[in-house]
């Protein structure tokens, strides 16, 4: 799938991610790869900028750890970013119903 694609909406996705509890970078990446079946197989170069901008506007928590030696960051969706989330939801799903009746297979109706 073209990156393009995913403009305006990886910020949600990223949310989406956290909604089931704290998950270190790499783990919110393999999410994003497996719940798309692979089409949403995202560079590290795109994820980790876009998880320190959600960080920075206060809807992520990120907090380090140490697993077998190794410092990770893990995130947490804060108050704010399940909001932000739900709010997400709202307006996909109302983008996505009148992008449906558009390019869905039925006809469109007749030019006066």
């Amino acid at each position: 799938m073209r990156a393009e694609v995913l403009k305006g909406h990886l910020d949600a996705l990223l949310l989406a991610t956290l909604q089931g509890g704290p998950r270190h970078g790499y783990a919110i990446k393999e999410a994003l790869r497996a719940g798309s079946s692979g089409r949403f197989d995202l560079p590290t170069g795109t994820v980790y900028p876009a998880l320190h901008r959600l960080e920075r506007a206060g809807l992520i928590a990120g907090s380090w750890s140490t697993v077998n030696g190794r410092r990770r960051r893990s995130y947490e969706l804060t108050p704010a970013g399940r909001r932000a989330l739900g709010e997400e939801r709202s307006s996909w799903q109302e983008f996505s119903a009148a992008v449906t009746a558009l390019l869905g297979e039925a006809p469109w109706p007749a030019q006066a």
